[in-house]
């Protein structure tokens, strides 16, 4: 209701201005808010997951300090219990090395391989031994001969050489933090003590029969941790510049020393249990191993204390990184891992004080007592065995003394150290700050875990982050990009245009100013790549643009009216050799570029647009970048949108490309789009993060959601969706994504770059199979160059992009008769070249070039499967035998072959849809006789219904874990029922037509030779003499001519002929535009005449309208006046010269951006600019006045103008001076002379007309090289287009028999399978009723089929498992980026804003902007 309201008012006060008050109102234009739920959700999770951390910690712990207690010699079970309880324990420090080491090797095996540096090898393979030792020391020798108080405590002295090491090299960004692991050092040393004097008590008390001989395990153990402590050496260094380089060369042969290591620790962790329980101790008893099936309980406990201590570890370890990424250090990670030993201890102490009675506690009447009931207690493998145990070790401390139990408060002080000393060697955690998305090794040093000692191995592993020196790099911290969003468009409808663009300054409202940092480091520049956008006559300075460019203009206003409540203020117009240029800032300052194409000098269609852009962005602006001094000087400083509101030198246009210089090609991202894509800020961010956190990432892509009405698009809903949900989460899982879709993907700028990428991309086909690879699908093949070349695809889930799909029959067909080919084409190449793609990409491994070789497999024999499935339709339905079903289901495939072959696509396309209803109908029949056939046999134990079924749960399933997209099964019956046309009749129809190389989508009605036949057409009648029918045709080139052969007048000199029906000259009716506009205030720029003999300039066509040609001339001319005529013009403001000539394209153009200067939009456009301009908080009662009192000054000079009038110069100038007095007037009564810079400037924008602009020379000469080298219009021979025409039918006669033969052996196998009969040859299957209970009956399945069958179940559960690792891992990312999004508000602005002339030029000088001695002096003149 709010809303409303509001809307009501705006509406109100625009109407009060204008007659037309009415605007339109994008979806998704509001601000993009934060969401409660959203929020709710983030911190449930992070609650969730630090309880899942505290709980697996606390289990994985305890489970072990059990185990340490049953394998005790002093426990109360038998040897051969001990025995095999210290078999579970030596198996819980293997389970994390093995772990690592199939990680490794596979990480190895199918990745990548990097032949490793022998003596660094050597020296981390020696540390992990010894590492190794100290572990199964101390877990396998010492901890059983102790308490289970004291095990649980002395687990916190492994913490000490990372304390030293912290002390050593100063890591602490205050000096006063230092204090932190000195606290620390002498806390462990303090609990070393009070263990040692514990114990020498305990041996003199003769506590439960100890003896000095425990002091020698002290030792031991003490000596133990300190090799244990040795395990996170690296995390200190890390953190220091000594050891970088070594470490750096260790990252990349860091798996291949894990496979070693790995194997060496549990050699030594065995080597030890042999060692001293077989060779000193000779406690093993091999015979004991053998368990009869009287030891089932002691397995059984002895398991799964091994499989909790084991999963558990590895879960902490696992919830912990998850934490972490999602912004829940403190929470959900230091905070558990901290609490679990106090936690450990709280739980036994609960189940000591709920258990005691059944322990015989309730006889005893104190502590000494009750230990000595314990040993007659006959518990044995039962459930409080292990509590016995526990009490029992327990009763082993100073607690059981008869004479002083004092002494049992040193431990309990030695417990107290221990945690404090750890806590205050870990402080660090608790400051660390995680990006939104960082990869585990930036988080973590080690990928392995010590599930001895999983809570110190979680925080001494976390990564010490410590400020570097700007001089310094690293890698942990996250770099500056810039990003071009580049949207090629071809003939998009207004609708279509609205979304692009409305997405474009969303995102532009996202980042905010440019000169002011964001939180998600980046800047962005907007590109819009219009092909086809010039029509008329073949003269480039004579055409103009078309109807979808002046949708596109009027889009453009619109939407910059819904974002502002204004008008554009800073438009550009430049004419290039490729077409020309709109150049605009948008409402936050980033800028929008609209690049239009004529494709009488361009290459046209969407492959050239991007070779154009990335040429232009990455090559050219890459270069200026990396040479300076070929930046322009030549900038107009006089120019009001270079300046600020802020009064600052702000040049937009040249900021990203200075930015540049300090931004890497690593860091500079290509956002491809659609003309029609439609996307929010949010989708953006998320593949930024996919290229920010892996550097061999080349390319990412989100999830496509078609738009549109239809069942068409319904079918495409649920199609892409399940193409999203498992086939790319399949390939992003195990290896790389093959097809990053051109509609909304993010590619790395050095991925681009790289050789054989853009380089090969420009190769123009010529031969069939390239016109079908190349061109049909330029977005796969540029992403098998990549593949090829080493880097890795992504797939975003989160990322969301909607994009219009074909609503038509025929335009779907048509569009996938190009993506089919194609595809197959790119994947049989990358299948060609996998053994070289294998080496050069480490995502790529041979297992994953298996899996795409069975899905190409599968593909193929697509029309197979549908034609036997079809088959087993009729069979089922109509009661069919086999064999004859078969025949019938091959009749209607062979018969559109035969009407593809012969007939024209159109009638194809026509037929295929007929059939398609047929279709539809007998998949409809099949699947309803298939549901009620199982209810008749009250069983759906059978293969169809077992598919059927389990098809439908998976799909419900991955629905459910998709909450978003969960209404997309409403689509699966009619994509069901559309599986014959979908896989049958359109591959049939893509394989037959690969000869037609052109899209079929998005073509316009009229061609231009179409329309240019129309062109001046003076007479079109259609005459009937008799029984003749006749037309007669007469244009404005036959008149010139008969004209001149009869007066001898010039063609030019004909005056303009009358039209009968309108009585206006037509002439005049064409060009009208330049005649009767006003002469605007423009910007003087020096715009020269083509170059003779250039290629893509032509001679200036002599204009028909006399009075234009005039204008033209005196404009000319008056350069050359007389000396009174240049001192006149010297007297003038620069501002006030005449704009050269221009293509006839420009003025329709300005003229659409001249509105701005109405009565009605002055108005509200000056509102605006005041209120930005003075936007601090602490203004707003200024604000108001000025609005208030320039509007009423507003009103009254402009009083006779109409509301929808352009002003003239005159009133401009008169207008602009009335303004200016009055503001200064205001500004002066208010004590605020320090805004009056501001305000002026808000004024001159206000009333800024668009400019023209000439092209810088060197970027001139850029485009041109670049049209002669790569984008000249293709202009083929006629031999060489009769040569193209019969290669594609050549290949396509090859493809199509290939096709026809694979297909047709399968159905003819399926086929003699039926006729030799299922008695003979077929798999038994005893059929079962949904109970369980067997039916009696046989079902015989033909191998074949079962074999196929099995084979698609077998891979749709595989990506069904892909899609479940990738869905965890997604969440894992949106929730770190709903807590690190942007929240808008209201800029708080309290500097001072009074800026002299040495502070602007130092601002730019800041912005390292090439200015020239001419620039400083105009830029002083101008402020001045």
């Amino acid at each position: 209701m709010e809303e409303m309201k509001e809307k009501k008012i705006k509406r109100e006060e625009r109407h009060r201005d204008t007659w037309d008050p009415f605007q339109l109102n994008p979806v998704g234009s509001e601000k993009e808010g934060s969401r409660i739920c959203f929020r709710v959700m983030q911190y449930l999770v992070a609650v969730i997951v630090g309880l899942a951390v505290l709980t697996s910690a606390v289990v994985a712990k305890g489970s072990l300090l059990v185990l340490t207690t049953l394998s005790s010699p002093k426990s109360l079970r038998t040897p051969k219990e001990k025995q095999f309880y210290m078999l579970m324990l030596v198996f819980c420090l293997v389970c994390p090395n093995f772990l690592v080491f199939l990680k490794s090797l596979w990480r190895c095996a199918f990745k990548s391989f990097v032949r490793p540096n022998m003596k660094t090898m050597a020296f981390i393979c020696a540390i992990e031994c010894l590492v190794s030792l100290g572990t199964s020391v101390l877990v396998l020798v010492v901890m059983p001969e102790f308490d289970v108080l004291t095990n649980l405590f002395i687990s916190g002295g492994v913490c000490i050489t990372s304390a030293i090491l912290q002390i050593v090299f100063k890591l602490q960004r205050e000096p006063w933090r230092i204090t932190y692991p000195v606290c620390s050092l002498i806390l462990i040393v303090a609990g070393y003590c009070l263990l040692g004097i514990d114990y020498y008590v305990r041996a003199h008390s003769h506590v439960a029969g100890e003896t000095t001989h425990c002091f020698t395990f002290v030792a031991i153990g003490i000596c133990a941790s300190l090799l244990v402590s040795l395990c996170w050496w690296e995390n200190p260094l890390q953190a220091t510049n000594r050891v970088q380089d070594t470490l750096s060369e260790l990252d990349g042969f860091r798996d291949f020393v894990f496979i070693i290591s790995s194997i060496l620790r549990i050699i030594v962790i065995a080597g030890v249990y042999l060692v001293y329980h077989v060779l000193i101790v000779k406690s093993i008893t091999w015979s004991n191993f053998n368990l009869g099936n009287k030891e089932w309980e002691l397995l059984q406990t002895g398991l799964v204390l091994l499989l909790l201590q084991a999963f558990c570890s590895a879960a902490c370890h696992w919830f912990g990184v998850v934490a972490c990424k999602i912004h829940a250090v403190r929470m959900g990670f230091a905070l558990p891992v901290c609490c679990t030993g106090p936690a450990v201890l709280l739980v036994g102490l609960i189940l000591f004080l709920t258990q005691a009675q059944t322990l015989g506690g309730d006889k005893t009447v104190n502590i000494t007592e009750f230990c000595e009931n314990l040993k007659y207690q006959s518990l044995k493998n039962t459930s409080p065995m292990t509590l016995l145990e526990v009490t029992h070790s327990i009763c082993q401390t100073s607690l059981n003394s008869y004479y002083l139990q004092w002494p049992f408060s040193m431990l309990a002080l030695e417990g107290l150290c221990m945690w404090t000393g750890f806590l205050t060697c870990t402080y660090y955690v608790w400051k660390t700050k995680v990006q939104r998305i960082e990869r585990t090794s930036q988080l973590f040093v080690r990928r392995l875990y010590e599930s001895a000692f999983i809570d110190q191995s979680l925080l001494l592993n976390t990564k010490i982050k410590v400020a570097r020196a700007k001089n310094q790099a690293s890698h942990d911290e996250i770099q500056d990009c810039v990003i071009y969003l580049c949207a090629t468009m071809w003939h998009e409808t207004y609708d279509e245009m609205l979304k692009i663009l409305t997405s474009m300054f969303r995102l532009d409202r996202y980042r905010g100013d440019p000169k002011e940092e964001h939180s998600d480091y980046f800047n962005f520049e907007s590109h819009i790549y219009v092909d086809d956008a010039f029509t008329g006559e073949e003269v480039p300075e004579r055409r103009k643009v078309n109807s979808y460019v002046e949708d596109l203009i009027h889009v453009v206003v619109e939407v910059y009216r819904v974002f502002t409540n204004k008008e554009p203020d800073d438009v550009s117009i430049v004419e290039t050799p490729y077409g020309g240029r709109l150049m605009l800032i948008m409402p936050e300052g980033n800028m929008l570029y609209i690049h239009l194409k004529d494709k009488r000098r361009i290459r046209n269609k969407k492959r050239w647009s991007q070779i154009m852009y990335l040429y232009y962005l990455l090559g050219w602006k890459g270069y200026i970048v990396k040479n300076p001094q070929k930046i322009s000087s030549q900038l107009d400083t006089r120019r009001a949108s270079l300046i600020s509101v802020d009064g600052e030198i702000f040049l937009p246009q040249f900021d990203n490309d200075n930015k540049r210089k300090f931004i890497s090609d690593d860091n500079t991202y290509i956002l491809a789009l659609d003309g029609d894509t439609d996307f929010h800020p949010k989708a953006v961010i998320l593949l930024v993060d996919r290229l920010r956190m892996y550097h061999n990432v080349g390319a990412a892509c989100g999830r496509i959601h078609p738009t549109g009405m239809g069942p068409m698009v319904w079918y495409q809903k649920f199609e892409y969706a399940v193409g999203h949900w498992l086939q790319k989460t399949a390939e992003h899982v195990f290896g790389s994504v093959l097809c990053s879709p051109g509609c909304f993907s993010l590619f790395r700028g050095s991925a681009l770059m790289d050789d054989s990428v853009l380089k090969r991309y420009t190769t123009t086909a010529t031969r069939a199979s390239e016109y079908v690879q190349y061109d049909q699908g330029e977005d796969r093949w540029l992403c098998t160059l990549l593949l090829q070349q080493g880097w890795r695809v992504e797939y975003n889930a989160a990322s969301d992009a909607y994009t219009n799909s074909p609503q038509e029959f025929k335009e779907f067909y048509n569009q996938r008769r190009r993506w089919g080919p194609s595809t197959l084409a790119n994947t049989l190449d990358l299948l060609h070249s996998g053994a070289e793609t294998v080496k050069r990409n480490t995502s790529i491994s041979r297992l994953y070039i298996f899996y795409q070789m069975f899905t190409v497999g599968s593909s193929i024999l697509g029309p197979a499967s549908v034609t036997l499935m079809i088959a087993g339709a009729f069979q089922f339905v109509f009661k069919i035998a086999g064999t004859l079903s078969i025949i019938i289901a091959s009749i209607p495939p062979v018969f559109y072959i035969l009407i593809c072959f012969v007939t024209k696509a159109n009638t194809q396309i026509t037929i295929a849809a007929i059939m398609s209803i047929l279709y539809a109908f007998l998949m409809t029949a099949s699947l309803f006789s298939i549901i009620g056939d199982m209810v008749v046999q009250g069983t759906f134990l059978t293969p169809t219904g077992v598919f059927l079924v389990s098809m439908a749960i998976m799909y419900v399933v991955t629905a459910l874990l998709h909450p978003e997209e969960f209404t997309m099964l409403i689509y699966g019956l009619m994509y069901f029922i559309c599986i014959p046309s979908g896989y049958l009749l359109l591959t049939i129809y893509s394989l037959v037509n690969m000869n037609i190389v052109t899209w079929g989508t998005r073509e316009s009605n009229k061609t231009e030779g179409e329309v240019k036949k129309q062109h001046n057409l003076l007479c079109d009648r259609n005459c009937r003499i008799c029984c003749w029918d006749m037309k007669l045709q007469v244009t404005q080139e036959a008149t010139n001519m008969l004209y001149q052969q009869i007066t001898g007048q010039l063609p030019q000199q004909v005056a303009p002929l009358i039209d009968n029906k309108q009585g206006i000259p037509l002439q005049a009716i064409t060009n009208s535009g330049p005649q009767t506009q006003p002469n605007h205030k423009t910007e003087a720029v020096n715009l020269k005449e083509p170059k003779k003999g250039s290629p893509d300039q032509w001679k200036p066509a002599v204009s028909s309208d006399s009075d234009y040609e005039d204008d033209k001339k005196s404009s000319i001319l008056s350069s050359s006046d007389d000396d009174d005529d240049e001192d006149y013009f010297n007297t003038l403001d620069l501002e006030e010269q005449e704009e050269p000539p221009a293509y006839d394209w420009v003025y329709p153009v300005k003229d659409e951006f001249l509105k701005k200067l109405t009565y009605a939009n002055l108005k509200k456009n000056l509102k605006e600019q005041i209120w930005y301009s003075l936007r601090n908080k602490n203004e707003d009662d200024v604000c108001e006045e000025l609005v208030l009192m320039l509007t009423d000054t507003l009103n009254g000079e402009l009083s006779a103008v109409g509301p929808e009038d352009v002003l003239t110069d005159i009133q401009v100038d008169q207008l602009q001076h009335e303004l200016t007095q009055q503001a200064r007037h205001i500004l002066k009564t208010n004590g605020m002379n320090r805004l009056e810079k501001r305000v002026k400037r808000a004024i001159e924008k206000t009333l800024a007309a668009p400019k023209l602009q000439k092209l810088d020379e060197g970027e001139e000469d850029f485009w041109n090289k670049l049209l002669e080298r790569y984008l000249e219009p293709i202009k083929n021979t006629k031999q060489h287009e009769e040569d193209v025409t019969k290669e594609l039918k050549s290949l396509r006669n090859k493809a199509v028999f290939l096709y026809f033969i694979i297909n047709v052996l399968w159905v003819v196998a399926t086929f003699f399978l039926q006729a030799i009969g299922n008695d003979i040859i077929s798999i038994r299957i005893p059929r079962y009723f949904p109970n369980g209970t067997p039916s009696g009956d046989v079902l015989k399945v033909e191998p074949l089929s079962l074999m196929f069958l099995l084979s698609f179940a077998v891979l749709l559960f595989i990506q069904f498992l892909a899609m479940l690792y990738h869905r965890v891992y997604t969440l894992i990312h949106v929730v770190s980026y709903r807590g690190s999004e942007k929240a808008y508000r209201k800029k708080d602005d309290d500097d001072d804003d009074d800026y002299e002339d040495d502070h602007i030029l130092e601002n730019v000088y800041t912005n390292q902007l090439a200015l020239s001695s001419d620039d400083v002096s105009s830029i002083s003149t101008s402020f001045n």
